[in-house]
Protein backbone atom coordinates (compact mmCIF):
# COMPACT_ATOMS: atom_id res chain seq x y z
CA UNK A 1 0.00 0.00 0.00
CA UNK A 2 1.49 3.58 -0.99
CA UNK A 3 0.22 6.63 0.93
CA UNK A 4 -0.70 9.56 -1.41
CA UNK A 5 0.38 13.04 -1.56
CA UNK A 6 -0.44 15.84 -3.26
CA UNK A 7 -4.11 16.50 -4.52
CA UNK A 8 -5.46 12.66 -4.02
CA UNK A 9 -8.29 12.42 -1.40
CA UNK A 10 -6.01 11.12 1.05
CA UNK A 11 -3.41 13.76 1.45
CA UNK A 12 -4.99 15.32 4.51
CA UNK A 13 -7.23 13.17 6.47
CA UNK A 14 -8.96 16.14 8.27
CA UNK A 15 -9.54 19.75 7.34
CA UNK A 16 -7.53 21.06 10.84
CA UNK A 17 -4.19 18.69 9.67
CA UNK A 18 -4.73 20.97 6.42
CA UNK A 19 -5.18 24.14 8.23
CA UNK A 20 -2.52 23.57 10.46
CA UNK A 21 0.42 23.54 7.44
CA UNK A 22 -1.38 25.91 5.39
CA UNK A 23 1.20 28.40 6.51
CA UNK A 24 1.80 30.70 3.29
CA UNK A 25 -1.56 31.06 1.85
CA UNK A 26 -4.31 32.82 3.18
CA UNK A 27 -8.10 32.46 1.70
CA UNK A 28 -9.69 34.79 3.75
CA UNK A 29 -12.55 36.84 2.30
CA UNK A 30 -12.37 40.12 3.80
CA UNK A 31 -12.21 42.70 1.65
CA UNK A 32 -12.86 46.58 1.52
CA UNK A 33 -16.73 46.80 1.03
CA UNK A 34 -17.95 47.35 -2.62
CA UNK A 35 -15.55 47.54 -5.77
CA UNK A 36 -12.91 49.59 -4.99
CA UNK A 37 -13.28 53.45 -7.47
CA UNK A 38 -11.44 53.22 -10.52
CA UNK A 39 -10.37 55.97 -12.19
CA UNK A 40 -9.29 56.41 -16.54
CA UNK A 41 -5.39 55.33 -16.88
CA UNK A 42 -5.55 55.92 -20.30
CA UNK A 43 -2.11 57.26 -21.54
CA UNK A 44 -0.22 57.26 -18.62
CA UNK A 45 -0.44 53.49 -18.35
CA UNK A 46 3.10 52.64 -18.71
CA UNK A 47 3.47 55.03 -15.69
CA UNK A 48 1.29 53.16 -13.22
CA UNK A 49 2.80 49.84 -14.66
CA UNK A 50 6.33 51.03 -13.31
CA UNK A 51 7.70 52.58 -16.24
CA UNK A 52 9.44 55.12 -13.82
CA UNK A 53 9.44 52.01 -10.82
CA UNK A 54 6.50 54.19 -9.55
CA UNK A 55 8.78 57.12 -8.69
CA UNK A 56 6.36 59.92 -7.11
CA UNK A 57 2.98 57.42 -6.82
CA UNK A 58 3.66 55.72 -3.36
CA UNK A 59 4.29 57.90 -0.85
CA UNK A 60 1.37 59.54 -0.67
CA UNK A 61 -0.10 56.76 -2.46
CA UNK A 62 -1.55 57.93 -5.54
CA UNK A 63 -5.34 57.37 -5.54
CA UNK A 64 -5.42 55.49 -9.14
CA UNK A 65 -2.27 53.30 -8.17
CA UNK A 66 -4.23 52.61 -5.54
CA UNK A 67 -7.36 51.42 -6.98
CA UNK A 68 -5.11 49.16 -9.39
CA UNK A 69 -3.22 47.66 -6.88
CA UNK A 70 -6.90 46.71 -5.15
CA UNK A 71 -8.09 45.40 -8.61
CA UNK A 72 -4.97 43.31 -9.08
CA UNK A 73 -5.88 41.98 -5.60
CA UNK A 74 -8.96 40.98 -6.42
CA UNK A 75 -7.75 38.92 -8.88
CA UNK A 76 -5.39 37.04 -6.75
CA UNK A 77 -8.38 36.56 -3.89
CA UNK A 78 -10.03 34.83 -7.20
CA UNK A 79 -7.36 32.93 -6.90
CA UNK A 80 -8.05 31.46 -3.31
CA UNK A 81 -12.13 31.38 -3.54
CA UNK A 82 -12.17 29.40 -6.70
CA UNK A 83 -9.90 26.43 -5.36
CA UNK A 84 -11.44 23.68 -4.25
CA UNK A 85 -9.26 23.27 -0.39
CA UNK A 86 -11.97 20.52 0.80
CA UNK A 87 -9.74 17.12 1.17
CA UNK A 88 -12.86 15.25 1.40
CA UNK A 89 -13.98 16.74 -1.96
CA UNK A 90 -13.69 13.89 -4.90
CA UNK A 91 -12.61 17.62 -6.46
CA UNK A 92 -10.32 18.28 -3.89
CA UNK A 93 -7.21 20.50 -5.54
CA UNK A 94 -9.08 21.25 -8.67
CA UNK A 95 -11.25 24.56 -9.89
CA UNK A 96 -14.17 24.55 -8.61
CA UNK A 97 -16.09 26.91 -11.17
CA UNK A 98 -15.94 26.74 -14.96
CA UNK A 99 -13.38 29.51 -17.12
CA UNK A 100 -16.76 31.24 -18.26
CA UNK A 101 -18.39 32.19 -14.55
CA UNK A 102 -15.03 32.19 -12.84
CA UNK A 103 -14.57 35.62 -12.05
CA UNK A 104 -18.29 36.21 -11.25
CA UNK A 105 -18.60 33.53 -8.96
CA UNK A 106 -15.56 34.30 -7.30
CA UNK A 107 -17.59 37.68 -6.16
CA UNK A 108 -15.43 40.01 -9.28
CA UNK A 109 -18.12 39.71 -11.73
CA UNK A 110 -17.70 42.93 -13.80
CA UNK A 111 -13.90 42.96 -14.55
CA UNK A 112 -14.10 42.94 -18.37
CA UNK A 113 -11.73 40.03 -18.23
CA UNK A 114 -12.43 36.49 -19.28
CA UNK A 115 -10.81 33.57 -18.30
CA UNK A 116 -8.80 32.08 -21.43
CA UNK A 117 -6.34 29.27 -19.64
CA UNK A 118 -6.37 27.44 -16.17
CA UNK A 119 -2.72 26.63 -14.93
CA UNK A 120 -1.92 23.73 -12.68
CA UNK A 121 1.58 22.70 -10.50
CA UNK A 122 3.17 20.15 -9.31
CA UNK A 123 6.39 18.96 -7.28
CA UNK A 124 9.39 18.06 -8.26
CA UNK A 125 10.72 16.82 -4.83
CA UNK A 126 12.00 13.04 -4.47
CA UNK A 127 9.14 11.09 -2.16
CA UNK A 128 9.89 7.94 -0.64
CA UNK A 129 8.87 4.89 -2.37
CA UNK A 130 5.61 4.15 -0.04
CA UNK A 131 4.86 7.16 -1.04
CA UNK A 132 2.31 7.76 -4.30
CA UNK A 133 2.45 11.43 -5.83
CA UNK A 134 -0.90 13.26 -6.08
CA UNK A 135 -2.08 15.09 -9.32
CA UNK A 136 -1.19 18.60 -10.06
CA UNK A 137 -3.05 20.82 -8.38
CA UNK A 138 -5.13 23.95 -10.25
CA UNK A 139 -2.94 27.08 -8.94
CA UNK A 140 -4.42 29.51 -11.22
CA UNK A 141 -5.04 31.26 -14.55
CA UNK A 142 -5.15 33.33 -17.23
CA UNK A 143 -7.30 35.93 -18.17
CA UNK A 144 -7.68 38.82 -20.83
CA UNK A 145 -9.48 41.86 -21.27
CA UNK A 146 -12.52 41.92 -23.47
CA UNK A 147 -14.53 44.74 -22.67
CA UNK A 148 -14.15 47.86 -24.74
CA UNK A 149 -14.82 50.07 -21.96
CA UNK A 150 -12.02 48.61 -20.19
CA UNK A 151 -9.93 48.85 -22.42
CA UNK A 152 -10.33 52.45 -23.22
CA UNK A 153 -10.16 53.14 -19.66
CA UNK A 154 -7.00 50.93 -18.81
CA UNK A 155 -5.42 52.75 -22.08
CA UNK A 156 -4.35 49.05 -23.11
CA UNK A 157 -5.79 45.25 -23.24
CA UNK A 158 -4.29 43.67 -20.33
CA UNK A 159 -3.60 39.89 -19.76
CA UNK A 160 -3.54 38.87 -16.04
CA UNK A 161 -2.03 35.85 -14.58
CA UNK A 162 -3.29 35.05 -11.41
CA UNK A 163 -1.66 32.58 -8.76
CA UNK A 164 -2.94 31.63 -5.26
CA UNK A 165 -0.44 30.60 -2.31
CA UNK A 166 -0.09 27.40 -0.69
CA UNK A 167 -2.74 24.68 -0.45
CA UNK A 168 -1.08 21.58 -0.27
CA UNK A 169 1.52 18.87 1.27
CA UNK A 170 3.60 19.36 -1.45
CA UNK A 171 3.17 22.75 -2.20
CA UNK A 172 4.39 23.13 1.54
CA UNK A 173 7.17 20.71 1.43
CA UNK A 174 8.55 22.86 -1.52
CA UNK A 175 8.02 26.05 0.64
CA UNK A 176 10.41 24.18 2.79
CA UNK A 177 13.36 23.48 0.26
CA UNK A 178 14.61 26.57 0.67
CA UNK A 179 18.50 27.20 -0.56
CA UNK A 180 18.85 28.67 -4.16
CA UNK A 181 19.68 26.61 -6.85
CA UNK A 182 21.06 27.87 -10.57
CA UNK A 183 19.02 28.75 -13.39
CA UNK A 184 19.76 26.43 -16.27
CA UNK A 185 21.75 27.81 -18.78
CA UNK A 186 22.42 30.97 -17.88
CA UNK A 187 25.60 32.90 -18.55
CA UNK A 188 27.53 35.69 -16.65
CA UNK A 189 28.26 38.62 -18.44
CA UNK A 190 32.17 38.86 -18.95
CA UNK A 191 32.07 42.37 -17.77
CA UNK A 192 30.75 41.83 -14.01
CA UNK A 193 33.94 39.41 -13.40
CA UNK A 194 34.78 35.81 -12.89
CA UNK A 195 33.66 36.65 -9.18
CA UNK A 196 30.27 37.23 -9.94
CA UNK A 197 27.49 35.20 -8.54
CA UNK A 198 25.14 33.63 -11.10
CA UNK A 199 21.51 33.92 -11.16
CA UNK A 200 20.10 31.32 -8.67
CA UNK A 201 16.55 31.51 -6.88
CA UNK A 202 14.90 28.95 -4.85
CA UNK A 203 15.44 25.36 -4.92
CA UNK A 204 11.57 24.66 -4.30
CA UNK A 205 9.67 27.54 -5.90
CA UNK A 206 11.73 26.53 -9.14
CA UNK A 207 10.40 23.04 -8.94
CA UNK A 208 7.17 24.33 -8.21
CA UNK A 209 7.46 26.42 -11.65
CA UNK A 210 9.30 23.52 -13.85
CA UNK A 211 8.48 19.89 -13.22
CA UNK A 212 5.85 18.33 -15.10
CA UNK A 213 4.33 15.01 -14.54
CA UNK A 214 3.22 12.19 -16.45
CA UNK A 215 -0.24 13.90 -17.23
CA UNK A 216 0.35 17.91 -17.23
CA UNK A 217 3.18 19.92 -18.70
CA UNK A 218 5.00 22.31 -16.21
CA UNK A 219 3.17 25.38 -15.44
CA UNK A 220 6.03 27.51 -16.60
CA UNK A 221 5.23 25.73 -20.43
CA UNK A 222 1.59 26.28 -19.76
CA UNK A 223 2.20 29.62 -19.43
CA UNK A 224 4.71 30.38 -22.24
CA UNK A 225 2.17 28.08 -24.36
CA UNK A 226 -0.94 30.63 -23.46
CA UNK A 227 1.15 34.10 -23.61
CA UNK A 228 2.49 33.08 -27.21
CA UNK A 229 -1.09 32.66 -28.10
CA UNK A 230 -2.23 35.48 -27.02
CA UNK A 231 0.53 37.43 -28.04
CA UNK A 232 0.16 36.23 -31.84
CA UNK A 233 -3.88 37.26 -31.62
CA UNK A 234 -3.63 40.58 -29.85
CA UNK A 235 -0.14 41.98 -30.67
CA UNK A 236 -0.52 43.34 -34.47
CA UNK A 237 -4.28 45.02 -33.27
CA UNK A 238 -2.91 48.16 -32.79
CA UNK A 239 -4.12 48.48 -29.22
CA UNK A 240 -1.13 48.25 -26.62
CA UNK A 241 -0.71 45.23 -24.91
CA UNK A 242 0.46 44.89 -21.03
CA UNK A 243 1.24 41.50 -19.09
CA UNK A 244 0.25 41.18 -14.93
CA UNK A 245 1.60 38.46 -13.14
CA UNK A 246 0.00 38.47 -9.88
CA UNK A 247 -0.27 36.38 -6.52
CA UNK A 248 -0.10 36.03 -3.11
CA UNK A 249 2.28 34.57 -0.76
CA UNK A 250 3.51 31.30 -2.50
CA UNK A 251 1.25 32.84 -6.00
CA UNK A 252 3.74 35.80 -5.00
CA UNK A 253 6.61 34.01 -5.64
CA UNK A 254 5.39 32.11 -8.56
CA UNK A 255 4.38 35.80 -10.14
CA UNK A 256 8.26 36.77 -10.20
CA UNK A 257 9.48 33.40 -11.97
CA UNK A 258 6.50 33.79 -14.35
CA UNK A 259 7.99 37.34 -15.51
CA UNK A 260 11.47 36.75 -15.71
CA UNK A 261 10.72 33.65 -17.81
CA UNK A 262 8.13 35.42 -20.11
CA UNK A 263 11.15 38.06 -20.83
CA UNK A 264 13.69 35.69 -21.46
CA UNK A 265 11.40 33.13 -23.80
CA UNK A 266 9.79 36.37 -25.98
CA UNK A 267 11.49 38.83 -27.95
CA UNK A 268 8.14 40.11 -28.60
CA UNK A 269 6.41 40.20 -25.20
CA UNK A 270 4.47 43.63 -23.81
CA UNK A 271 5.76 45.17 -20.42
CA UNK A 272 5.57 42.85 -18.02
CA UNK A 273 4.83 43.99 -14.49
CA UNK A 274 4.20 41.91 -10.82
CA UNK A 275 2.20 43.04 -8.39
CA UNK A 276 2.86 40.76 -5.12
CA UNK A 277 1.16 40.68 -2.17
CA UNK A 278 2.91 39.26 0.93
CA UNK A 279 6.30 37.68 -0.73
CA UNK A 280 8.78 36.13 0.33
CA UNK A 281 12.16 36.12 -1.54
CA UNK A 282 12.64 34.32 -4.35
CA UNK A 283 16.40 34.59 -5.39
CA UNK A 284 19.69 36.23 -5.21
CA UNK A 285 20.89 40.03 -6.32
CA UNK A 286 22.26 38.09 -9.63
CA UNK A 287 18.68 36.66 -10.67
CA UNK A 288 17.46 40.66 -9.52
CA UNK A 289 19.43 42.01 -12.21
CA UNK A 290 18.51 39.72 -14.46
CA UNK A 291 15.05 40.81 -14.03
CA UNK A 292 15.96 44.47 -13.82
CA UNK A 293 17.87 44.17 -17.39
CA UNK A 294 14.82 42.87 -19.36
CA UNK A 295 12.74 45.63 -17.90
CA UNK A 296 10.15 43.62 -16.00
CA UNK A 297 8.87 46.11 -13.24
CA UNK A 298 8.21 44.58 -9.62
CA UNK A 299 5.95 46.16 -6.92
CA UNK A 300 5.96 44.29 -3.82
CA UNK A 301 3.57 45.03 -1.10
CA UNK A 302 4.62 44.05 1.67
CA UNK A 303 3.23 44.16 4.98
CA UNK A 304 5.76 45.17 7.77
CA UNK A 305 5.01 42.32 10.32
CA UNK A 306 4.90 39.61 8.29
CA UNK A 307 7.45 37.69 8.78
CA UNK A 308 6.73 35.78 5.27
CA UNK A 309 8.41 38.89 3.62
CA UNK A 310 12.02 38.29 5.32
CA UNK A 311 12.11 34.97 4.36
CA UNK A 312 13.86 33.16 3.32
CA UNK A 313 17.73 33.71 3.76
CA UNK A 314 19.42 36.89 4.76
CA UNK A 315 19.79 39.54 2.54
CA UNK A 316 23.39 41.22 2.42
CA UNK A 317 23.94 44.48 1.26
CA UNK A 318 27.24 44.79 -1.24
CA UNK A 319 28.55 48.01 -0.04
CA UNK A 320 29.39 46.49 3.28
CA UNK A 321 30.20 42.81 2.73
CA UNK A 322 27.69 41.84 5.78
CA UNK A 323 24.33 40.23 6.01
CA UNK A 324 21.31 42.22 7.22
CA UNK A 325 18.39 40.47 9.20
CA UNK A 326 15.65 43.05 11.37
CA UNK A 327 15.44 40.29 13.83
CA UNK A 328 19.07 38.50 13.99
CA UNK A 329 20.96 41.51 13.33
CA UNK A 330 24.66 41.63 11.34
CA UNK A 331 26.32 38.91 10.09
CA UNK A 332 29.77 38.11 8.05
CA UNK A 333 29.08 37.70 4.77
CA UNK A 334 31.74 35.03 4.06
CA UNK A 335 29.95 32.90 6.88
CA UNK A 336 26.81 32.75 3.76
CA UNK A 337 28.52 33.61 0.29
CA UNK A 338 28.72 29.38 0.18
CA UNK A 339 25.86 28.53 1.48
CA UNK A 340 23.28 28.68 -0.64
CA UNK A 341 20.78 31.21 1.91
CA UNK A 342 22.07 34.63 0.61
CA UNK A 343 19.13 36.27 -1.81
CA UNK A 344 18.01 39.75 -2.49
CA UNK A 345 14.86 41.90 -1.84
CA UNK A 346 13.41 41.77 -5.17
CA UNK A 347 11.86 44.95 -6.87
CA UNK A 348 10.15 48.18 -5.58
CA UNK A 349 8.51 48.07 -2.18
CA UNK A 350 4.92 49.59 -0.63
CA UNK A 351 5.20 49.16 2.74
CA UNK A 352 2.26 48.91 4.93
CA UNK A 353 2.38 49.17 8.85
CA UNK A 354 -0.28 46.45 10.12
CA UNK A 355 -0.73 45.99 13.73
CA UNK A 356 2.52 44.10 15.77
CA UNK A 357 0.73 41.04 16.31
CA UNK A 358 2.02 37.53 17.69
CA UNK A 359 -0.57 36.21 14.92
CA UNK A 360 1.79 35.25 12.19
CA UNK A 361 -1.55 34.09 10.08
CA UNK A 362 -3.30 37.45 10.62
CA UNK A 363 0.07 39.34 9.46
CA UNK A 364 0.30 37.32 6.29
CA UNK A 365 -3.32 37.16 5.71
CA UNK A 366 -4.66 38.45 1.94
CA UNK A 367 -7.73 40.30 2.72
CA UNK A 368 -5.51 42.23 5.74
CA UNK A 369 -3.43 43.57 3.30
CA UNK A 370 -6.00 44.66 0.93
CA UNK A 371 -7.63 46.36 4.04
CA UNK A 372 -4.09 47.97 4.61
CA UNK A 373 -3.64 49.13 0.92
CA UNK A 374 -7.34 50.86 0.79
CA UNK A 375 -7.36 52.63 3.89
CA UNK A 376 -4.17 54.39 2.26
CA UNK A 377 -4.69 57.67 -0.22
CA UNK A 378 -3.04 60.78 -1.50
CA UNK A 379 -3.88 62.46 1.76
CA UNK A 380 -2.48 60.08 4.06
CA UNK A 381 1.16 59.23 3.06
CA UNK A 382 2.60 55.88 4.36
CA UNK A 383 4.34 56.44 7.17
CA UNK A 384 1.73 58.03 9.03
CA UNK A 385 -0.74 55.31 8.89
CA UNK A 386 0.49 52.79 11.73
CA UNK A 387 -2.44 53.51 13.80
CA UNK A 388 -5.19 54.31 11.25
CA UNK A 389 -4.21 50.97 9.32
CA UNK A 390 -3.74 48.78 12.07
CA UNK A 391 -7.85 48.67 12.90
CA UNK A 392 -8.27 46.74 10.15
CA UNK A 393 -5.81 43.90 11.72
CA UNK A 394 -8.54 43.39 14.33
CA UNK A 395 -10.61 41.76 11.76
CA UNK A 396 -10.85 37.52 11.78
CA UNK A 397 -8.67 35.91 9.41
CA UNK A 398 -10.34 32.62 7.44
CA UNK A 399 -8.35 30.04 6.44
CA UNK A 400 -9.06 27.72 3.55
Amino acid sequence: MRLAFGVSRSSFPTTELRRSTDFFASTSTAFPSGRPTTVKIGKRWREYQGANNWDGLLDPLDDALRSEILRYGEFARAAYTCFDFDPSSPTYGTCRFPKRSLLRRSGIPDTGYCISRNLTATSGARLPGWAEPGAPAWIGYVAVCQDEDEIERLGRRDIVISFRGTATFLEWMENLRATLTHLPSVVVPAALGSDAAEPMVERGFWSLFTSSSSTRRSLRDQVRQEIRRLIDKYGARGKPLSLTVTGHSLGAALAVLTAHDITTAFQDAPMVTVVSFGGPRVGNASFRRRLEERGTKVLRIVNTQDIITKVPGFVVEEDRRVAADDDNGWLPSWLLSKSGWVYADIGRELRLSGRRTANVVACHDLGVYLNLVNQLSANCPLRSLAMRAATSQNQGSILG
